[in-house]
């Protein structure tokens, strides 16, 4: 899964990048049923891993998710992050920032809500919000823009100085997928109530917003802090691919489960 990870200081054309990219699976109902067994391993295998995490408290994990509107961003945590305690695994969703939180700088909202040590952090769209939006409704200059890069960096390095091991994953659609997903949400009575018609209007600036992820994704993609682009197209191939980088990440942390107290004979200990 190493193709997907942008490395640092490389250009970036998202034309070049396949949304509906399989990998080594094809695109048949056989394809989809091996890729969706391998992920409900991979979920098992991360709830086990996050219980090491939780269990010894030393260390962190921030996932970032990105994308255009209807990328998936809430089923890949819904599925991903299906076989993780809930206590040890915290969603965060930035909405448009308060009063208060204009009063100070931009992170500052957002430091508040990195995981604690023993947690998972999931940013549900984050601090990129400040150089994308903003940039492409010209809110800020680019100038500032440029500044905030550099901020942001400062401020993931950081974390992970730390102890937090970040992941930032842009899920990757196309224009097409994103229409038909959004013709669903107008379709299923179920959906509609996710269905915004400003959406629409942000959909009129798609080639800003591709352009504007370009810029942040090369300016923002570190050794510490690397950036994954995940073909989202095919939704069950999205969770196979932010799954299998969630459990590699937290196996390299090489945690083990902390040893048991010290002076207690488990072999003579009676429970009455």
């Amino acid at each position: 899964m190493k193709e997907y990870r942008l490395k640092p200081d490389s250009q970036l054309n998202l034309d070049t990048w396949d949304p509906d990219d399989t990998g080594e699976y094809k695109k048949t109902d056989q394809g989809k049923e091996k890729a969706k067994a391998m992920t409900a391993e991979l979920t098992g295998r991360l709830g086990e891993l996050q219980e090491r995490l939780y269990a010894n408290g030393t260390r962190s994990v921030l996932i970032v998710l990105q994308g255009m509107d209807t990328s998936g961003k809430d089923g890949t945590i819904r599925s991903v992050m299906s076989g993780v305690n809930p206590q040890g695994c915290k969603v965060v969703s930035f909405k448009a920032p308060s009063s208060e939180e204009l009063g100070h700088d931009f992170l500052w909202r957002v430091h508040q809500k990195a995981p604690s040590k023993g947690q998972i952090g999931i940013f549900n769209r984050s601090h990129y919000e400040d150089v994308l939006i903003t940039r492409v409704h010209g809110w800020v200059s680019d100038k500032v823009v440029k500044q905030r890069f550099d901020q942001i960096k400062e401020f993931e390095e950081l974390l992970y100085e730390s102890g937090t091991t970040i992941l930032k994953f842009f899920l990757h659609i196309s224009k097409v997928e994103q229409k038909e997903r959004l013709e669903e949400r107008i379709r299923d009575p179920e959906k509609r109530w996710k269905f915004n018609e400003g959406d629409l209007e942000e959909r009129k600036l798609w080639k800003n917003y591709m352009d504007a992820f370009e810029d942040m994704m090369a300016a923002t993609s570190t050794n510490h802090a690397p950036w994954y682009i995940v073909p989202a197209n095919r939704k069950w191939y999205r969770n196979f691919v932010v799954a299998g980088l969630a459990v590699e990440a937290l196996e390299n942390m090489k945690l083990k489960t902390p040893p048991a107290p010290a002076g207690v004979n488990f072999d003579t200990l009676k429970i009455v």
